[in-house]
């Protein structure tokens, strides 16, 4: 496990035999060969965003749990799988060893589940905090969004363009959508504005 993500598991997980193996396990899923996005480098920038916007989360612990759970399961070509779901219920089935509460395994799967759309629910400060995190991504730069865009085509590379592009302008519009793309007030300052004109000019890039 790299060092740093070793230490912030550990401080969270605790230091046990099942905290040490799930860690290793957890980091392993986050470097499988496959993934172009949702790496190891995506999930230490979620940690960061929830380091970021933690004061406005009720249950910082569950949080982050969400966030080293939340894309644990990825396989960005099978159009059938639910990667939420499946990681959501990967955290049911292991955080029971690690003696973490009921409730807040509760929490974190509820939080899991809600990256599928990033729907947050008015008052929702943890999923607030977990979405920001996650789509910050959206309101970066002009050259860091398209390597984003870039590194997920790469995820479905083996889905035709025919396929990816109107499936792909779906999902942006989807986001486009959302009431806010952001919650918590740093990142809706920093980022929605950039980032809805990250995801207007995606989609015209794919339709075009």
């Amino acid at each position: 496990m790299a060092k740093s993500l070793h230490d912030r598991w550990l401080v969270l997980a605790g230091i046990t035999p099942e905290s040490i193996r799930l860690g290793d396990e957890l980091v392993a899923r986050w470097a499988e060969p496959h993934r172009r996005y949702h790496t190891l480098e995506h999930l230490t920038r979620v940690l960061d965003g929830v380091d970021e916007f933690r004061r406005h989360a009720e249950d910082l612990a569950a949080v982050r749990f969400a966030a080293w759970f939340h894309d644990a399961v990825y396989d960005g070509g099978a159009a059938s799988a639910d990667n939420e779901e499946l990681s959501a219920r990967l955290a049911e089935e292991e955080l029971p060893a690690l003696l973490v509460p009921e409730d807040r395994i509760a929490e974190v799967a509820r939080l899991v589940r809600l990256t599928k759309g990033h729907a947050v629910a008015e008052g929702d400060r943890n999923g607030a905090v977990l979405c920001d995190a996650d789509l910050a991504v959206l309101g970066g730069d002009a050259q860091a969004y398209a390597a984003y865009a870039q590194a997920i085509r790469q995820e479905y590379a083996e889905v035709p363009d025919e396929v990816f592009r109107p499936g792909r302008a779906a999902v942006l519009r989807g986001l486009l959508e959302l009431p806010a793309l952001f919650r918590t007030p740093v990142a809706v300052e920093r980022y929605e504005k950039r980032a809805r004109a990250n995801l207007k000019a995606e989609i015209a890039e794919l339709e075009g």
